[in-house]
C-alpha cells in the first residue's frame, strides 16, 4: 500500500460524493456509482468495480461512506463475499461485466448451489449433471441446504460435466438463473421455525455457455475460491470473530446477561463468562491476521482457522446467554414457520441465537472436514486415505 494509492483513493471519494449524496440517492443508485468509480472492491482492477490498489484501502472507503451517510450493504447481498470473488478470478470479462455490477448494486442477489443429498462433505461427489447441448447445458440434479435461495435471482451451480474424469476433474461452475424453467425452490423448515435452507430440484434446465464462470471441467478449482471465501465470512461472523472492537459481537450479549443476573448467579460462572471474552478475543484477533494476509483479496486456507473454531464458539456463547439468563431465556419465541431474509437471522432473541447456533459447526463446512483441511494444508501432516481420488467418477462405489 502506498501512499500515492492512498491519495488515489481519497481523491476518488472526494468527487464521488461531491456529485452523489448517498442519502438523498435510493440504495441501488448510489452502489452503482460507487462500483463505477471503483471503489466496490477497491483491490479490483478499473472497469470491475475496483482501483487495482491494496485491498487495505476499503476500509477507509466503507469508513467515509458511512460517515457520510451512504448505508451499510443489504444484508440479503451475503452471498456477494462469494460469487464476485470467484467470478473475477475465473471469469471472461464479458462474466465480469455481465454480473459484478447488479450483484454489487442488490439489483440480483445471489446463492450457493453446492451440496447434494450424496455430496455434502464430499463435495467432489456429487452427481448433478449437465450435458452440452450446443451453445446451451441441459441440467438434471437437486442441491440442498440452500441458504436464501427463495430470494435468490442466481445461483452459484457446479454440476457435474464428464463423468468419465476424476471427480475433482469432471466438474464445471456455471452461474444458473434461479426463475428459469425447471428450478424448483423448496424450503427447508429448521428448528427455529425459519426456512431460510431450501432443496433445489433442477429438471431439464437450459443454462447458455455464455454462463459458465471459467473453463469446462475447472470447477472444482472454481468452487475452492468460492469455499475459501465463504469460511472466512463465515467463520469471521461467529463468537465476536468480525467484531470492530474488543467485547462487541455476540460475546457482548453474554456479558450483557451477565450484568443484568450476576446477583442471582454462583460465582464460578465469572470464571466462565471471562473464559469466553477470552476466546471471542482471541478469535478477534485471529481473524484480523488472517484478513490481513490475503492480500490478493482471495484467502487461504487460513479461514478455516475462523470457521472451526468461530462455529465452536458461536454455540458456547449462546448457551452460556441461557445458561445466565435462567428461566427468562425460555420465552419470548415465535416458531410460527416462515421464509425470512438473512436480515431476520442476524437479530431476535437469545433462544433463536442458540437454536440457530446449531446449524454453525455444519453449514460451509462440517467442524471434521475444517479440521482435516488445516492439518493437511496448514500443519503439513498427511492426508486422510483416499480411495477414490484417482478413479473416473462413473467407477467411484457409491452407496
Amino acid at each position: 500500500m502506498t501512499n500515492a494509492d492512498a491519495a488515489k483513493v481519497e481523491a476518488v471519494l472526494d468527487a464521488l460524493l461531491a456529485e452523489h449524496d448517498p442519502t438523498t440517492e435510493g440504495y441501488e443508485e448510489f452502489r452503482g456509482h460507487q462500483f463505477d468509480a471503483g471503489l466496490a472492491w477497491v483491490q479490483y482492477p478499473q472497469g470491475n468495480g475496483g482501483l487495482g490498489v491494496a485491498p487495505q484501502l476499503q476500509q477507509n472507503v466503507n469508513r467515509r461512506l458511512s460517515e457520510a451517510g451512504a448505508p451499510p450493504m443489504d444484508l440479503s447481498q451475503f452471498f456477494i463475499a462469494l460469487a464476485a470473488p470467484t467470478i473475477l478470478t475465473h471469469g471472461s470479462d464479458d462474466v465480469k461485466q455481465r454480473f459484478l455490477r447488479p450483484m454489487f448494486t442488490g439489483e440480483e442477489k445471489w446463492c450457493q448451489l453446492f451440496s447434494e443429498p450424496g455430496a455434502g462433505s464430499d463435495f467432489a461427489g456429487l452427481g448433478t449433471k449437465a450435458i452440452k447441448d450446443g451453445d446451451e447445458w441441459l441440467i438434471n440434479g437437486q442441491k440442498v441446504w440452500n441458504t436464501l435461495a427463495h430470494i435468490a435471482d442466481w445461483g452459484m451451480l457446479v454440476a457435474r460435466t464428464d463423468p468419465q474424469a476424476r471427480k475433482h476433474r469432471g466438474m464445471t461452475y456455471f452461474a444458473l438463473d434461479m426463475k428459469a424453467p425447471g428450478v424448483d425452490v423448496r424450503p427447508l423448515r429448521q428448528i427455529t421455525g425459519e426456512a431460510e435452507f431450501n432443496e433445489v430440484y433442477m429438471t431439464d434446465v437450459r443454462v447458455p455457455d455464455a454462463d459458465r464462470i471459467g473453463a469446462e471441467g475447472e470447477g472444482w478449482r472454481a468452487a475452492l475460491t468460492t469455499l475459501m471465501n465463504e469460511r472466512t465470512a463465515i467463520g469471521g461472523s461467529g463468537g465476536g470473530g468480525n467484531a470492530p472492537k474488543p467485547g462487541s459481537g455476540p460475546i457482548a450479549e453474554l456479558v450483557s446477561a451477565y450484568t443484568a443476573n450476576a446477583d442471582t448467579l454462583a460465582p464460578g460462572v465469572r470464571d466462565d463468562v471471562m473464559a469466553l471474552y477470552v476466546r471471542s478475543e482471541v478469535l478477534r484477533l485471529t481473524n484480523q491476521r488472517a484478513a490481513q494476509a490475503a492480500k490478493s483479496g482471495n484467502p487461504g486456507p487460513e479461514g478455516s482457522v475462523g470457521k472451526a473454531v468461530g462455529a465452536i464458539l458461536n454455540q458456547d456463547i449462546s448457551e452460556a446467554v441461557l445458561d445466565v439468563m435462567g428461566p427468562a431465556g425460555q420465552i419470548d419465541y415465535d416458531f410460527t414457520f416462515r421464509r425470512p431474509t438473512i436480515a431476520a437471522l442476524t437479530g431476535g432473541t437469545a433462544g433463536h441465537a442458540f437454536l440457530r447456533a446449531r446449524a454453525n459447526t455444519i453449514e460451509g463446512g462440517t467442524t471434521e472436514i475444517m479440521k482435516n483441511i488445516l492439518g493437511e494444508q496448514v500443519l503439513g501432516l498427511p492426508g486422510e486415505p483416499r480411495t477414490d481420488k484417482d478413479v473416473p467418477w462413473i467407477d467411484v462405489p457409491r452407496g
